[in-house]
């Protein structure tokens, strides 16, 4: 049973690299953390230890389906995503669908419950840069029609959609784009660009 005297979090994408670690830090920091993931490239393993915390909760959903949460959400993070080139180029149309129906459904239950959204977004909106390091004012230089592409546009949409409900319904929002992140959790054959270091240096 969650506790009425702790501010409540939403992590979507929770058992994967990032959703993980971001549970188990707001978890241990006194929130009550609700979790969803759908499981497409999560894994139970990351957050089986967190079972035990009588202010963590888990849900199997899917952020593309309409999404029932009864809890007041004071937060919500959406980490939800196929990101890895590996797991985006096998769910192409998925990954599409996460950063578009799945991030509004995020934005819609983040309007109903008056939160902060901060949704996870990516260096890859800048495409193959001709500016480096890019700085924010860099817009890009993005081939939609490559093999990066469902990746990037979807990220951009992502990044699009969350601008227009801060500006049009006055939704409190964040925006992170992650760079190359690695660490615990992260799968040995995860295709990024450290775990192919490390196994090419192996």
């Amino acid at each position: 049973v969650l506790k009425n005297n702790m501010k409540t979090i939403l992590i979507t994408g929770c058992c994967g690299f990032l959703g993980s670690h971001l549970s188990n830090f707001y978890t241990k920091k006194s929130f009550n953390v609700i979790g969803i993931d759908n499981l497409l490239t999560g894994k139970l393993e990351n957050i089986e230890h967190l079972n035990r915390f009588p202010n963590f909760k888990f849900y199997q959903k899917d952020v593309c389906k309409r999404i029932n949460i009864h809890e007041k959400l004071d937060f919500i993070l959406h980490f939800a995503s196929p990101a890895s080139p590996v797991d985006y180029m096998k769910f192409p149309i998925k990954t599409l669908e996460i950063g578009s129906r799945g991030t509004e459904n995020i934005l819609k239950l983040g309007l109903k419950n008056n939160a902060k959204v901060v949704v996870a977004s990516t260096s890859e909106v800048y495409g193959d840069p001709l500016e480096h390091p890019q700085n924010e004012l860099y817009f890009g230089n993005v081939n939609p029609i490559g093999p990066r592409g469902v990746y990037d546009e979807a990220k951009r949409f992502l990044e699009a959609i969350t601008m227009a409900y801060r500006n049009k319904k006055n939704l409190k929002i964040g925006i992170v784009r992650i760079f190359n992140t690695y660490g615990p959790n992260m799968r040995i054959y995860d295709g990024r660009a450290i775990p192919n270091f490390v196994n090419q240096a192996l």
